[in-house]
């Protein structure tokens, strides 16, 4: 049966979610910075080698780091039994456990936790699925809303790309009867690398990422021209990767809230009522010119 979620029932069912895993635990958020109600809850499974996470993030393809914090990762790269999963065109939030799936509004992010209003669907199996190993399930039917949902983020975890994973590993005790844990074993790894590359040069304008030079959100490499700052209406150089100055910045930092409504076209300069953020600073209505002047 499903259930309608608000407010603090919504974190309330979620924390239980996360409390409940033992078998598998999916996380699907764009943005995901943990709240430390949800970190406490974690913790205490750190040591559960038989409970299989998947995560999957996305957006912000030119710096992923503003949509997975590294202290975040470096906190579930601890678990021994984990898959981290990255989706560019995710908007979709979905978290689920053997027997319990929330659909909602929410990201795993402490900011929306605490101060968004957000709604979800809670919904009970009563069979046992395995979507983190993408084992096909079906509790009510084909058309059931946990089997359509399971269906789905199905296909959304396969078809995410496949940043870090760790696997536990046995030995065979018993004469090969029973397996006993012995440790870790690292089989995918391309977030440290990130990461250490953006440590490297934290004090520099530029960080690199693969291949791609990106531009450090404090201090801009390159002057396009005039923009203006979307918190202040304060001119600056202009830069989509940069659009506050940086005082803004500073305070926007404090929750990192890359959907927060700001007041003003970095573009432009006009008021815009909250239609700017940090993930999209220029109005609708100059993207097109914004791109033809400057072409970026």
């Amino acid at each position: 049966m499903a259930k309608f979620l608000t407010g603090n029932l919504l974190n309330t069912e979620l924390e239980k979610l996360f409390e409940s895993s033992t078998e598998q635990l999916v996380l699907i958020s764009p943005y995901i910075k943990l709240h430390d109600r949800y970190a406490s809850v974690l913790k205490t499974k750190i040591e559960q080698h038989k409970l299989k996470i998947v995560i999957v993030f996305g957006k912000n393809e030119d710096d992923i780091s503003r949509s997975m914090k590294q202290e975040d990762f470096d906190f579930f790269k601890q678990f021994p039994n984990i898959e981290i999963r990255y989706e560019k065109r995710l908007h979709a939030k979905y978290y689920a456990n053997e027997s319990t799936a929330i659909l909602t509004s929410m990201n795993l992010y402490s900011y929306s936790q605490d101060n968004n209003i957000e709604s979800g669907v809670i919904t009970q199996a009563t069979l046992l699925g395995n979507l983190a190993n993408n084992f096909k399930y079906n509790v009510m039917g084909e058309d059931s809303l946990d089997g359509a949902a399971n269906e789905y983020f199905n296909r959304v975890i396969e078809q995410s790309e496949l940043l870090f994973k760790n696997e536990p590993q046995y030995e065979s005790t018993m004469l090969g009867f029973s397996k006993k844990y012995t440790g870790l074993k690292n089989a995918k790894d391309s977030l440290t690398t990130f990461f250490a590359g953006k440590n490297k040069n934290a004090n520099s304008n530029t960080y690199v990422n693969a291949d791609r030079i990106i531009v450090h959100p404090q201090q801009p490499s390159q002057n396009l021209g005039t923009g203006y700052c979307i918190r202040t209406g304060k001119p600056i150089p202009f830069n989509p990767e940069a659009p506050f100055s940086y005082e803004a910045y500073q305070s926007w930092q404090q929750y990192g809230n890359l959907d927060y409504p700001e007041n003003f076209c970095h573009f432009s300069g006009e008021p815009t009522n909250g239609e700017t953020c940090m993930a999209r600073p220029i109005s609708r209505k100059y993207w097109k010119k914004a791109k033809e002047v400057y072409q970026f």
